[in-house]
């Protein structure tokens, strides 16, 4: 697995969680790491939480028969692709929408959080939780996020 993301603080925590690999992309080019950590191929799949300027160029990366996740727009910026890259890779690009997932297949997603609740207990799946705030502190803690100073995810205590 190889990671990319903006600081090398956050680069470390990808690497403790299990990343193979990293691309720095505010000092290496994206496309540019891209092919030095997977030798020139492309990577197989691409899961894409951010959208924003670095989706056409990771689309660009892509393997033969790669498949694009497209998970969401932290960045708030919806990504165009133009068409002849997924006909030239023989790619795909694959939406990737939980909320509505719940609501079609109820019971595939029940299958889905039995699977992912025993990969937890069975410590396959370790989720990063960056920081802890009181329900009080809920303006601070989206602040942070909106900021990008969130490695992981918080987690809003609403009791003592």
């Amino acid at each position: 697995m190889i990671a990319a993301a903006s600081t090398d603080e956050k680069l470390a925590i990808c690497r403790a969680h299990g990343a193979d690999d990293v691309i720095n992309y505010s000092s290496e080019d994206l496309r540019a790491g891209i092919k030095r950590t997977t030798g020139g191929q492309g990577p197989d799949v691409i899961y894409d939480p951010v959208g924003g300027d670095y989706t056409e160029a990771a689309f660009r990366s892509i393997g033969w028969r790669g498949r694009y996740l497209v998970i969401g727009f932290a960045n708030g910026e919806i990504p165009k692709l133009p068409l002849n890259l997924p006909l030239l890779k023989g790619a795909s690009v694959v939406g990737v929408f939980w909320g509505d997932f719940v609501r079609r297949e109820p019971g595939a997603n029940a299958a889905a959080m039995r699977e992912l609740v025993q990969w937890h207990h069975e410590g396959r799946v370790r989720p990063h939780v960056s920081a802890t705030y009181a329900l009080a502190d809920t303006p601070q803690a989206l602040n942070d996020m909106a900021s990008r100073k969130v490695t992981g995810k918080i987690v809003i205590r609403t009791r003592a």
